[in-house]
């Protein structure tokens, strides 16, 4: 055994375990960045006016999770609009005003009615009624 050449062979095997290393590194970058970009597009930007009404999303229910429990506390009432997402909110029940981030709040519709629905009898088909 030449001991010159085995060196020079495990320089040779490091180099190409760096230039592997290097090249996973890189490959894990470039997945990071698609992924980031195909998430941003898909988030849907809200965009609130003072004196909406919205609901806030209850954060406190990921310590005592129950099926039954809403994710969503309120009504409140939007008194000021921040640049960058936060928001400041009025609460109907105490009148206490507290900001929060824009992307914990969705839209609260006061009133749903549901639509009056004409009811038809349907009467059998070739039936001698007279």
């Amino acid at each position: 055994m030449d001991i010159d050449a085995v060196g020079i062979h495990r320089k040779l095997q490091l180099n190409e375990l760096e230039e592997i290393r290097h090249e996973a590194y890189e490959n894990a970058r470039i997945y990071k960045e698609k992924t980031k970009a195909f998430h941003d597009k898909m988030i849907r930007s809200k965009t609130f006016s003072i004196g909406q009404k919205v609901l806030l999303f209850n954060s406190h229910l990921r310590l005592f999770p129950s099926k039954l429990n809403s994710k969503w506390i309120g009504a409140f009432v939007i008194t000021n609009v921040f640049p960058y997402g936060a928001v400041q909110i009025q609460s109907f029940k105490t009148g206490q005003e507290f900001k929060v981030n824009g992307h914990c709040l969705k839209p609260y519709y006061d009133l749903f009615e549901e639509p009056v629905v004409e009811e038809i009898p349907l009467h059998a088909v070739g039936s001698n009624e007279a």
